[in-house]
């Protein structure tokens, strides 16, 4: 999942971002409003965590900026006012959720987690393809009831595969979903995650599960 974090007080802004990639998320971060429009334009983002008072442009202008886009990404606002008023204005703009701040950070965590479930979706725990379970909330991939063990990008490149289970992904789809704008490795990181997710899922097991489209990229289904 990949987010986009805007808070203009740099040491807060650090250390959200560091802690959401603990969880292995795919964070793009900025200090002021602005820069936040310049990175909703350039990528689609699952969910964008916005301070209410930013230079160059606030929060809720961005917000706004967002709507009129048709850019229904979830919305956390943070603002360090506790009043209706505040609340309202943000609502009313189109946020999702708010957030006071201080806060613990284990509340921001649970929020990020509500706005990325989809409306009225009970959120899925397991995903079973053939012999292969993933296990979302415990981290616990089993093949043929077996365990395999993940890296961190291993679980999240493969969590976003079965959570499109049968529908072919594109190496660009891939990558923009698993890292951020920051990130500088080689053109075929995908094909080399891709190779480690491989010999850990499919080597030794009649039944392959992550197949090759040509000139499309990577799916995650039982067939060929």
């Amino acid at each position: 999942m990949r987010l986009l974090i805007a808070e203009d007080e740099k040491d807060l802004n650090n250390i959200i971002t560091e802690r959401l990639k603990e969880e292995h998320y795919s964070v793009d971060s900025c200090y002021d409003g602005l820069e936040a429009v310049e990175y909703l334009k350039s990528a689609d983002y699952d969910a964008v965590v916005l301070d209410i008072m930013m230079p160059g442009m606030d929060g809720l202008s961005v917000l706004k900026a967002m709507r009129s886009q048709n850019n229904s990404a979830p919305v956390l606002m943070l603002t360090a006012k506790d009043s209706i008023e505040d609340r309202v204005r943000g609502l009313d703009a189109g946020a999702n959720d708010y957030l006071v701040k201080p806060f613990a950070f284990d509340e921001l965590l649970a929020r990020i987690r509500v706005l990325l479930r989809k409306p009225a979706e009970t959120p899925k725990t397991c995903y079973e393809i053939a012999d292969l379970e993933v296990h979302m909330d415990t981290r616990q991939v089993l093949r043929g009831g077996r365990e395999v063990k993940l890296s961190g990008k291993e679980f999240a490149l493969l969590r976003y595969m079965v959570q499109n289970e049968g529908i072919v992904l594109s190496r660009d789809r891939l990558e923009e979903h698993l890292w951020n704008f920051d990130y500088a490795g080689g053109s075929n990181v995908i094909d080399v995650y891709i190779r480690y997710l491989r010999k850990k899922i499919d080597e030794g097991h009649e039944t392959k599960l992550i197949h090759t489209v040509r000139g499309a990229g990577y799916v995650l289904r039982e067939k060929g």
